[in-house]
């Protein structure tokens, strides 16, 4: 389900229109059903008017409810003031439930002491009671449409006490006719109608407020808003995004029409934090395709997961130190592993402070992967990164050969953003000690643009760029790669 985006202001203004004209109507009704009840002596009509009288309040309490409800969240009510709709509710459910004991006590006593059974008939109890009728089905229609479209729990309790009174009040009117039919035709038995009809009142009172209790109880100790169906539904979803490992928690409330929903979910621990923002924001989107425009909270645990390699591994015990490695080397010979890694620490570090260092992290690593037998760290200070002069020399010395050997191919128009870079060459052998990349030779590797004439065939442009490649190669026998980007002389800066 899509969450409606309405402007606040106008979804107030509907809800209270709403609640404003059910007030009016309950007054009205309540008015007519007890100025006939005292002039027939029904004690149908009087519950009957009790029962609205009941209603008129609850229809004033939540107008009251409406418009406190919709108030936005403040310091002292982080979660807004939607449980007022919940607190109306409860004070309806009690007010329902004395009338109920003064409806059934008065009834007891007509019945069993056959007080109070004289009635004075006319046409205007039946007039009453078909207007009322048409009144509540009215106004429990227009109700139920406005809660829905904006999820006010107040509302639908509305909606469903002026449903129940529609059949309430075919009781009262079946307990007049029959009371009418008996004293017209000297049926004596049909003189306990009215107050056998005021029972059938009572006991959709009690019914009405026994559903009414079990809601407010449930919104007061913020039970679980959505079905156990809905909630399997949205632990589903959640599971169905990609990178959720599971879902540790999920919980929901219902404030007034606002749900809040806090969940957690265990995500690789090796996923960045644009990609966990990725994450969190699907999360939100699947809980409120079922819970719509719901709060949502979602926390992130860092977990293992059964698709890491031993890198994925070694790096996530160095980050959960705040550590930071690379040039990771895995080895494996006589089925154990060898591990060799690069440490940066910060230059002012002492070396005694920079070995506990390391080993507290080897220390780490051999927990976390027991399966490592020995474990190599290089540690850099950050210097130890820095290109020195004499280097960057050398490296303007290849630009300048691989520029003189370019000038032999004259399609070549120019050469630019030429990058040099050095790596060392770690051994590679399976079997033999690892050699420390400060003993080993300098890889150097050269990359450039190079600028061709638009219309150069493909085949012509290949064979040229590996002439070039061959051709620096003799040159410069030290550079063990040459990478060459070609580029149209229209578009030579991309």
């Amino acid at each position: 389900m899509t969450p409606t985006h309405e402007p606040v202001p106008a979804a107030h203004a509907e809800k209270h229109s709403a609640a404003l004209s059910s007030v009016l109507a309950a007054f009205a009704i309540t008015l007519l059903k007890l100025l006939t009840g005292i002039l027939t002596g029904s004690l149908g009509m009087l519950s009957e008017a009790a029962h609205s009288g009941v209603d008129l309040f609850a229809a004033a309490i939540t107008l009251f409810s409406v418009r406190v409800s919709d108030r936005p969240a403040d310091e002292d009510h982080n979660y807004g003031h939607g449980k007022i709709e919940s607190l109306s509710a409860f004070v309806q459910t009690v007010i329902m439930l004395v009338s109920c004991i003064w409806i059934v006590t008065e009834a007891v006593h007509r019945i069993f002491f056959r007080q109070n059974l004289a009635l004075s008939f006319s046409i205007w109890p039946f007039l009453v009671i078909l207007l009322s009728i048409a009144v509540d089905y009215t106004r429990s229609r227009n109700l139920h449409r406005v809660a829905l479209q904006h999820s006010s729990e107040a509302l639908e309790a509305d909606a469903v006490h002026f449903s129940t009174d529609i059949w309430s009040s075919v009781a009262v009117l079946l307990g007049l006719a029959a009371s009418a039919a008996g004293k017209h035709w000297h049926i004596p038995a049909l003189e306990l109608a009215d107050p056998i009809a005021a029972l059938l009142v009572a006991a959709i009172i009690l019914r009405v407020s026994y559903t009414l209790a079990r809601r407010t109880i449930d919104a007061l100790t913020d039970a679980t808003p959505a079905a156990s169906q809905s909630r399997r539904e949205i632990i589903h979803d959640l599971l169905a995004i990609d990178g959720v490992i599971a879902v540790n928690r999920l919980r929901t409330r219902r404030s007034g029409p606002s749900y809040f929903a806090d969940v957690t979910l265990a995500l690789p621990r090796n996923l960045t934090f644009q990609r966990t923002e990725q994450i969190t924001l699907a999360a939100t989107e699947a809980v409120q395709r079922h819970l719509p425009e719901a709060d949502v909270i979602v926390h992130s645990v860092p977990t293992v997961s059964l698709a890491e390699s031993i890198h994925d591994r070694i790096r996530a015990v160095a980050a959960r130190s705040n550590l930071a490695i690379h040039d990771v080397s895995v080895q494996q010979y006589d089925h154990r592993l060898h591990i060799e890694q690069h440490l940066e620490v910060d230059e002012t570090m002492p070396l005694r402070a920079a070995h506990a260092l390391v080993t507290e992290l080897e220390s780490d690593i051999r927990h976390e992967i027991p399966e490592i037998s020995t474990i190599l760290t290089h540690i850099e200070s950050e210097p130890a990164t820095i290109e020195r002069p004499t280097s960057l020399e050398r490296d303007r010395q290849l630009e300048v050969r691989l520029r003189r050997v370019a000038h032999a191919f004259p399609e070549i128009l120019d050469i630019h953003e030429v990058l040099v870079t050095r790596s060392g060459d770690p051994a590679t052998s399976s079997g033999g000690p690892i050699e420390s990349p400060a003993h080993s030779p300098d890889r150097i590797q050269v990359s450039c643009h190079c600028t061709l004439p638009d219309d150069l065939p493909m085949a012509r442009v290949h064979a040229i760029i590996t002439a070039l490649e061959s051709a620096f190669k003799l040159d410069s026998p030290e550079v063990s790669r040459l990478l060459i980007h070609p580029e149209p002389a229209t578009d030579n800066r991309r």
